[in-house]
């Protein structure tokens, strides 16, 4: 099925991804190309609309990411911070350097009545630019500003060109998806005929012309993911495809039990379980450093298919349970590298199976809803995200049998009395994790000499930013107390505040 076609073009800005996720909230498919192909995209493709990102860049320097306009002619576009100061300079207005930056929560002066943005009940928006267009381009109007932003938006009717400084994908714009709305409806005039029952059937074709009559295995975890990959492919090419379930001795505690389980009940039996705690551990002693950590586990995942040659040489694909987020922090043409996801740039060069990334493009909310429609249990499709290389990023320093089991039962316990207290249900992730050093303290009136454990709880709409969840003290005092109590090795307790950005999700 041809979908109508939102493009988004990356200048390297931090929500660009972001506002892919919520054109396709509305029912419109979208997709982004960075700024140094997106003229080729564009005439090649024909969208149906174009939204132009935010940056880090200035438009005034020499380096500037552009974009030849002339393609953009007859296309409802909508610039966003860097991508207005742009169309406002490529159209024949003027931008300036801010003699003080404008960042955060803001509130909008009076907008034009019928204006593009008169859409929003709510004046406040979000900020974050260092330029400011100081003169509109011809045939544009100002329709909003700011105390210290003169244009904080424009448009030309006619020409289906309008700017906005703020972020409206960000939710600190309060009406910002009512903004984008009218962008897609009113203004481009798109159908929203994208939804996770297309996108499925778009995805079991794109596999059977992928895979022909070939093998495939399927790397598996029991986590939404790669049980999502599972079912599209059950779905797509059946008996064609070996589901491979390899356990590192990383899990948290039972969890390698309770995957076989639920895996086998809720897809065919098709399922092999490698049992690779030796050789992953051997690999991983003495190593530290975190992104030679995850080079080693995503590398030993394929080593393990490779000692099994009966079954490596049987197939011709392996399918891999990959989002979006892990593709941006692995580095994207127009963003930095900020580590290395063990399913993206961890496999080795030598590995001869072709790769199969079905959900690539999709952030884990949109991967639940299609979930949902493939009909699986909520078990599988609300289950938390885990890391492919399990404890191992979990775990600061070298990775052992004896620091696995610590994390394992600590992280039992945080999650036993998140369950009981129902306190899961608004939490994104959380977990335990190990730091690489010791403190004195004192049990039993005896000095002792151990590892701290952090615990860690977010909340987040699809990882790309989260925030610490607000428990009530009495509630982390409870868990530490237990844990002290309870987990062999450990002598204090911390809770990580930090959100995402500046930190990450995971710790390594």
């Amino acid at each position: 099925m041809e979908h109508q076609l939102v493009s988004v073009v990356d200048f390297g800005g931090q929500y660009t991804q972001l506002i892919v996720r919520r054109v396709r909230e509305q029912g419109c498919y979208s997709e982004m190309v960075p700024w140094q192909s997106a003229a080729e995209h564009i005439r090649d493709r024909k969208p149906s609309a174009v939204i132009l990102s935010g940056g880090p860049k200035s438009t005034l320097g020499a380096d500037a990411p552009d974009l030849d306009f002339s393609v953009l002619e007859g296309i409802p576009t909508l610039g966003i911070c860097y991508g207005q100061q742009l169309m406002a300079l490529r159209l024949g207005g003027l931008v300036e350097k801010s003699p003080a930056r404008e960042y955060g929560r803001r509130h909008l002066g009076k907008t034009e009545p019928g204006s593009f943005v008169s859409v929003l009940n709510n004046d406040q928006v979000w900020m974050s630019h260092g330029d400011k267009v100081t003169a509109v381009p011809p045939g544009f109007q100002i329709t909003a500003h700011t105390e210290t932003c003169p244009v904080a938006a424009m448009e030309n009717v006619a020409a289906k060109k309008y700017g906005v400084q703020f972020h409206p994908e960000v939710t600190h714009t309060i009406d910002g998806r009512a903004l984008l709305k009218r962008f897609l409806f009113d203004i481009a005039g798109l159908k929203g005929d994208w939804t996770p029952q297309n996108f499925i059937e778009d995805t079991l074709k794109s596999i059977r012309e992928q895979v022909g009559d070939g093998k495939v295995l399927c790397a598996v975890s029991g986590g939404v993911d790669s049980s999502v990959v599972a079912a599209l492919l059950a779905e797509s090419v059946g008996s064609q495809t070996t589901c491979v379930f390899v356990d590192h001795g990383l899990l948290r505690k039972g969890e390698a039990e309770q995957v076989r389980e639920t895996f086998t009940k809720t897809f065919h039996p098709n399922l092999i379980v490698i049992n690779a705690h030796d050789q992953f551990f051997g690999e991983l002693k003495g190593v530290t450093d975190p992104e030679a950590k995850r080079k080693i586990i995503g590398e030993n995942f394929v080593v393990c298919f490779e000692r099994n040659k009966a079954v490596l040489q049987a197939h011709d694909f392996l399918a891999q349970g990959t989002l979006y987020p892990d593709v941006i922090e692995s580095g994207s043409p127009t963003a930095s590298k900020i580590k290395t996801h063990h399913n993206v740039g961890g496999l080795p060069d030598w590995m001869k199976l072709k790769v199969i990334e079905p959900l690539r493009w999709l952030f884990k909310d949109e991967v639940r809803e299609v979930g949902r429609a493939l009909g699986l249990s909520s078990e599988v499709v609300d289950r938390e995200p885990f890391p492919g290389p399990g404890l191992g990023v979990r775990i600061l320093g070298e990775v052992t049998p004896e620091r696995v089991k610590i994390v394992q039962d600590a992280d039992w316990i945080f999650r036993e009395e998140l369950l009981k207290t129902g306190l899961n249900k608004g939490i994104w992730q959380s977990y335990a994790a190990l730091l690489d050093v010791r403190s004195v303290g004192v049990m039993g009136d005896e000095r002792t000499y151990e590892q701290p454990i952090v615990l860690r709880a977010v909340t987040s709409e699809d990882a790309m930013t989260a925030q610490a969840f607000p428990f009530a003290f009495d509630f982390l005092e409870h868990v530490s107390n237990r844990i002290v109590n309870e987990v062999d090795g450990v002598n204090r307790v911390l809770y990580d505040l930090t959100s995402k950005p500046p930190a990450t999700i995971e710790w390594e």
